[in-house]
């Protein structure tokens, strides 16, 4: 199989083009036929997705990333239940950001339109296939998509869908691209594609994340590695607190937003950490601890590098903390700026913590799950981004956008 990127480039540049034209109605028109189609097809790609997870199983790959890999009726319902989310959402295309007259007279405004083409490089993530392609669509962006030789079937067969229904509303299939070819070398031929591709966004491991800043000649939006911490104050109520620990940790282990370290108070340690281990044991959760924290529960102890690890399993670890400064202090250290949060009845706290945590999502009195392209009403998202330029957090609609300046006058001429 031979695939050139280049031509592959110039084809999505064009296709954004297309998208340029597109209004609100058209979009949302667009994005109800690949409802449709995802619906008609279920079957094909269901048995494309089996025999990728067979393989998979076969060559041995983690629990985690096979629980990425699979798709099913109920989650191809939920990718469609989120596809209409994004429909019912404005169309951030054309909206004015600001406006002022200039004493000269000159109206002068900032006018979101697409970034243009945008290259993604994803693992075992099927469904982000279809995120990817729906956000892209709806902010008139064309896509290039590089999803991980373990899901190659379930992308094609997902792909043929987004292009049967781009070719029902008279639009270019390479609108939305995909890199079929498991070589790795169209990676890096990608990374340095800036004549045509105008933003990379990885999806995966701290060695994709690490290729992509070393080797980009494009825009680098990196995040989606989440070492996610729950602090729980003194004053917080333990009863309650318990369920969001579980929640945080259990619900689906394998995510980003998964909680990898929770850190207790020295006050309350002594009553809640049994209270865990007996909440947390029986589901299969293993439990590893710094020194005070094992002086209360027979735990495994946590090693080196331990709190530095997004664990994507179902392992968390617990370390035992002399106050609120301490939590601060040990996120700051250890946390790689996705999702921290705060269990507390003392707002004091809870107002302290929130502002000298600086991660895309801080909670006061809630789990780390809800950072999430859907849950925080985005509809999807293309990615949940851990740095500071452009985006931060679940990157939805107004993510994909950059400006223009646009400036309206009379005949007007500069003295």
């Amino acid at each position: 199989m031979t695939t050139d990127l280049q031509q592959m480039g110039r084809d999505a540049r064009r296709a954004s083009f297309a998208l340029l034209s597109l209004g609100r109605a058209q979009k949302d028109a667009l994005l109800q036929t690949i409802i449709e189609q995802l619906q008609a097809h279920q079957a094909t790609i269901l048995e494309a997705n089996a025999e990728d997870v067979k393989e998979a199983e076969a060559n041995g790959i983690s629990g985690a990333m096979l629980d990425r890999l699979l798709l099913t009726p109920e989650r191809l319902t939920a990718i469609c239940d989120d596809i209409r989310t994004v429909m019912g959402l404005p169309d951030p295309v054309g909206e004015d950001i600001d406006s002022k007259l200039l004493e000269n007279g000159l109206r002068l405004s900032r006018r979101r339109i697409p970034l243009g083409v945008l290259g993604v490089i994803y693992e075992a993530r099927p469904n982000v296939t279809i995120d990817v392609a729906v956000l892209a669509l709806k902010t008139g962006n064309a896509a290039i998509l590089r999803g991980g030789k373990e899901t190659l079937r379930s992308n094609l067969a997902l792909v043929a869908v987004l292009h049967r229904a781009l070719k029902a509303h008279g639009l270019p299939k390479a609108a939305i691209g995909l890199i079929a070819d498991p070589d790795r070398a169209l990676v890096a031929q990608l990374l340095k594609l800036d004549t045509h591709v105008d933003m990379i966004i990885p999806r995966g491991g701290a060695g994709l994340h690490q290729l992509c800043k070393e080797q980009a000649t494009i825009p680098v939006i990196t995040g989606g590695i989440g070492i996610c911490h729950l602090f729980v104050d003194s004053s917080a109520d333990l009863m309650r607190a318990l369920d969001v620990i579980e929640n945080a940790k259990v619900q689906r282990p394998t995510v980003c937003n998964a909680l990898d370290t929770l850190l207790v108070h020295q006050a309350v340690a002594a009553e809640l950490l049994p209270k865990v281990k007996s909440r947390l044991a029986p589901q299969g959760v293993t439990l590893k601890g710094c020194e005070s924290s094992r002086s209360h529960i027979d735990i495994d102890a946590a090693g080196e590098g331990d709190f530095d690890r997004e664990w994507l399993s179902l392992t968390l670890g617990i370390k035992v903390v002399a106050d609120v400064d301490e939590a601060i202090e040990h996120i700051r250290s250890h946390s790689s700026d996705h999702s921290e949060s705060i269990l507390t009845q003392d707002m004091t706290n809870a107002n302290y913590f929130a502002a000298s945590i600086n991660s895309a999502a801080v909670y006061v009195n809630a789990s780390t799950r809800f950072t999430d392209g859907s849950q925080f009403g985005l509809g999807a998202e293309v990615a949940v981004s851990t740095q500071k330029l452009h985006a931060r957090g679940p990157m939805g609609l107004e993510a994909l956008t950059t400006y223009k300046w646009l400036a309206e006058g009379d005949y007007h001429i500069r003295g």
